[in-house]
């Protein structure tokens, strides 16, 4: 939805995608014991300064991060990508967001069809 492929004049390197309003992204659910084996890694650019954070302690803290980070992760790594985490994603860790008065339209998100290929 962020990138715009959901139009007919989808362009790969024009901004034709609307905006996205997340809300409740502290009730993300993870499969599996994700929440808390899975962690994220950042590194300063120092020898030995890597740093590995439980995504249990970032859902505590910032619950907009998994998401933020989730959706970073499906988009290609360029500077337009960059641009639509930044202006087009909204994410909010409760129901409350300050966008009621652009009319957001909701869009229904499908659970795993627990289908096995």
């Amino acid at each position: 939805m962020i990138r715009g492929k959901h139009k007919p004049d989808f362009t790969p390197h024009l901004d034709g995608g609307d905006f996205v309003v997340v809300i409740n992204a502290s009730k993300v659910r993870l499969t599996g014991r994700k929440r808390e084996q899975k962690q994220y890694f950042r590194h300063s650019g120092y020898m030995g300064h890597e740093r590995f954070t439980p995504v249990a302690k970032v859902l505590a803290t910032r619950p907009e991060r998994v998401i933020e980070r989730a959706v970073f992760g499906m988009l290609p790594k360029s500077t337009l990508a960059r641009q639509h985490l930044r202006r087009k994603l909204k994410v909010y860790a409760g129901p409350d967001h300050p966008h009621a008065a652009q009319q957001p339209t909701p869009v229904s998100v499908r659970q795993g069809t627990g289908r096995t290929v």
